[in-house]
């Protein structure tokens, strides 16, 4: 039987560049399921703000875990999650693994930042001594209960101690049992470029638009040889936009504003599965 975990490893087998626009609940994800996508990336700053939160690491393991737990049961594709730093040390580290498999989650990454971590866009960040961040990257894989799980380490040394001391640390994560690298917020296309080159194994791109990594195409990131891309602003930025100006079209007029594609409420509920639920009710009544 295929799980998503199994189907996200085939994936990086053939060596298809996976692209995981970031969800923030069940219903986010399941659009993204809905868009075609392979797999969707469970990002940490939208799941922040459904709590009325920045991405400031406020959140705990059982939040985080949770909302990961209902994502992956809203689709079947795999989900690809943010750990934060593990919330802790290799203990904490070691848990986060287990309660991120029990949520169903296909891959997640664990970062060396200082905690409480923030966005990886935004300035202010401070990372732990090398050997504390390899310590977890070892505990994340030792914790590992389905060797399908997918895991990634994250880190955010290119803002703190330059290029190539977060490449240092993407080689030395992959070389401690990693099964991929993500080196954040990188300043140019020619780091970005560099990247994928310098980095013993696969890499993931954080596209974000207006951070700090100026690359915002598909093919362009697939051309530098990343294996994965996330996108984790993509839909809570639009919707966060977009519901901002029609919150204020409806202040300033009184007047509903249309529904852009003339969605109804049927058709919201079509898109969250509501003809599987009919099925079940009718067949009740048959």
């Amino acid at each position: 039987m295929t799980t998503p975990r199994r189907h996200l490893r085939a994936l990086l087998r053939d060596r298809e560049m996976i692209v995981a626009p970031g969800a923030y609940d069940g219903a986010t994800a399941m659009l993204v399921s809905a868009a075609g996508y392979k797999a969707v990336y469970m990002t940490g700053a939208g799941v922040s703000s459904t709590y009325g939160l920045p991405d400031y690491g406020l959140l705990t393991l059982t939040e985080m875990a949770g909302q990961a737990g209902r994502m992956a049961r809203a689709v079947s594709i795999p989900v690809i999650a943010d750990a934060d730093t593990g919330y802790g040390n290799e203990l904490n580290v070691t848990r986060t693994i287990h309660e991120y498999e029990a949520a169903g989650v296909a891959a997640l990454h664990i970062e060396d930042q200082l905690s409480p971590k923030r966005c990886g866009h935004l300035v202010g960040k401070e990372i732990v001594p090398r050997e504390e961040f390899l310590i977890k990257i070892r505990a994340a894989i030792a914790a590992r209960r389905d060797p399908d799980t997918v895991i990634i380490a994250r880190t955010d040394a290119r803002a703190i101690a330059g290029m190539d001391e977060a490449i240092w640390r993407a080689n030395a994560a992959l070389e401690a049992g990693a099964d991929m690298a993500f080196v954040e917020a990188m300043q140019s296309v020619e780091e970005a470029t560099a990247v994928p080159t310098l980095v013993h194994g696969p890499c993931l791109l954080n596209m974000v638009k207006g951070g700090v990594t100026p690359v915002f195409e598909i093919g362009q990131a697939r051309e530098m040889g990343f294996a994965m891309v996330i996108a984790p602003a993509l839909i809570l930025s639009t919707v966060v936009a977009a519901a901002l100006g029609a919150l204020r079209a409806f202040r300033d007029t009184g007047t509903h504003p249309d529904i852009a594609d003339g969605l109804t409420p049927a058709d919201l509920f079509a898109l969250f599965g509501s003809a599987k639920w009919d099925a079940i009710r009718t067949g009740n009544k048959d």
